[in-house]
């Protein structure tokens, strides 16, 4: 009783009903502010622009909603959840609501996380049921099925579970950064034999930040997004002066599988010393790059 609910635009404009927008609250039983927050009393409790009343006003609780046909308000999550990557604003609560739907999954935070590079990627922390035979790649192809690709966790993280903070929130700021390790695959690791199989796999393994590619690993299974596909093309044309277009990485996704293509299909090949002396470059690189990481660590 005595409570108003309003849903509004950036405006604050009512939004028509299945628009989605701010959750504002007003009437008798709002407070008046926050205690010796001045700051954030301002901010937050806003003049109410649908009363007469100069010194009515309307409560910013920060919440997404919008007005179903029957009425009823539907909660789509917060607004300081939202992101931007790519060009693409996601709602994170969506991502863990659909990640919240597989069988495997007990508990699920999705972070937007900047890489070394300044990129941001979306990260998945799960805390899977006992004894479910989770794996990541399970996971991303059933959210394959059921988000657009940019909305897929470029990166899953497995946790025994969230760390928490006094009051039983989740402790974002103490959720490890992912993990250069190659993640858990149905298919085993079978390493590089060539020279063009070892820097194909060094191109993935330093786009993709992780330590090592197999030879039927699937790109997509690693983490790799339309973005990066194009980044490998990019450097494929870079390192042996081939132009690959997209459609064919989409096609050959897998180490093996582009090597083949490459070799039955490029009449200008590189030398199998050039070949040798890139993938041995590329190797030294990584070598380096890994011991100052442990370096850092360790200091």
């Amino acid at each position: 009783a005595n409570t108003q609910v309003y849903i509004l635009d950036q405006n604050l404009q009512p939004v028509s009903i299945g628009e989605a927008g701010e959750l504002y609250i007003g009437g008798d039983g709002l407070a008046r502010g926050y205690l010796n927050r001045p700051d954030l009393t301002a901010e937050k409790f806003i003049f109410h622009s649908f009363d007469s009343n100069l010194e009515t006003r309307l409560y910013k609780t920060g919440d997404l909603a919008r007005y179903l046909p029957d009425g009823k308000v539907e909660f789509l999550g917060r607004i300081d959840n939202q992101v931007k990557i790519r060009g693409f604003r996601i709602e994170l609560g969506e991502i863990e609501r659909e990640i919240a739907q597989h069988p495997d999954v007990r508990e699920i935070v999705v972070l937007a996380r900047q890489d070394e590079a300044a990129e941001k990627q979306l990260t998945a922390y799960i805390v899977p049921h006992y004894n479910s035979g989770y794996t990541h790649n399970k996971l991303r192809g059933f959210l394959q099925q059921r988000l657009p690709n940019y909305m897929v966790p470029s990166a899953f993280v497995m946790l025994e579970s969230l760390p928490l903070t006094a009051n039983g929130k989740v402790d974002r700021h103490k959720l490890p950064a992912p993990s250069r390790e190659r993640p858990q695959l149905e298919q085993a690791y079978i390493s590089p034999q060539t020279d063009l199989e070892r820097l194909l796999a060094g191109i993935l393994s330093e786009l993709l930040k992780i330590d090592r590619v197999g030879i039927d690993d699937n790109f997509f299974d690693l983490g790799a997004t339309s973005i990066s596909i194009l980044q490998v093309a990019a450097r494929i044309k870079q390192e042996l002066g081939i132009e690959l277009s997209a459609v064919k990485l989409f096609q050959y996704s897998t180490i093996g599988s582009l090597a083949n293509y490459l070799h039955s299909n490029q009449n200008s090949q590189p030398s199998s010393d050039k070949l040798q002396n890139r993938a041995q470059r590329q190797q030294a690189a990584r070598t380096r790059r890994r011991n100052h990481q442990q370096g850092v660590k360790q200091w």
